[in-house]
C-alpha cells in the first residue's frame, strides 16, 4: 500500500469533491460502479469515465480526461496496472490535484511523475474504505 495517513486525509477532506472514475460504467458487478456510490453518499461528485461515456449515478459520462469540460480534483484509476501510467499522465496534464490509483493498481514509475508534477498520490488503495474511517 502506497500512500501515508496523512496524504489520505488531505485527498479526502481538503482537495476538492469532484472526483473522476476512470474505468467506471454502468455495469453494477464491477468495483468502480459501488465505489463512486459511496463517494456519492460522502458529498464527492463522481464523473464517469470510460470509452462508452455512460451516464452512471445520474452523472454523465466522458469517453477520456481531456473530454471533462470543467476541472477535477482527484483522478480515482480503475484500470490495470499497465495502463494506469498513461492515465496517471492524463490526470496531471488536465490539471488534477490528485491521482488515487485503486487497490491493486501499482505503478512505482507513474506514481512518481505524479508526485514529481507536484500532483497528491495515493497508490494501491481504495477512498470507499478510507473515507467512511475518516469520519
Amino acid at each position: 500500500m502506497y500512500g501515508d495517513e496523512a496524504t489520505i486525509r488531505k485527498i479526502l477532506t481538503e482537495l476538492g469533491d469532484t472526483w473522476a472514475v476512470v474505468g467506471l460504467s454502468a455495469n453494477r458487478d464491477r468495483a468502480a460502479y459501488g465505489v463512486a456510490q459511496v463517494l456519492q453518499r460522502f458529498g464527492k461528485r463522481i464523473v464517469p469515465v470510460h470509452p462508452k461515456a455512460e451516464t452512471v449515478h445520474g452523472e454523465q459520462g466522458y469517453a477520456t480526461l481531456a473530454d471533462i469540460p470543467f476541472d477535477v480534483d482527484v483522478v480515482d484509476v480503475f484500470v490495470n496496472s499497465d495502463l494506469a501510467g498513461g492515465v496517471a499522465d492524463e490526470a496531471v496534464a488536465k490539471g488534477a490535484r490528485a491521482v488515487w490509483f485503486q487497490l491493486g493498481v501499482i505503478d512505482e514509475e507513474a506514481c512518481a511523475r505524479v508526485r514529481d508534477a507536484g500532483l497528491e498520490m495515493v497508490m494501491d488503495r481504495c477512498p470507499a474504505i478510507e473515507i467512511p474511517r475518516l469520519r
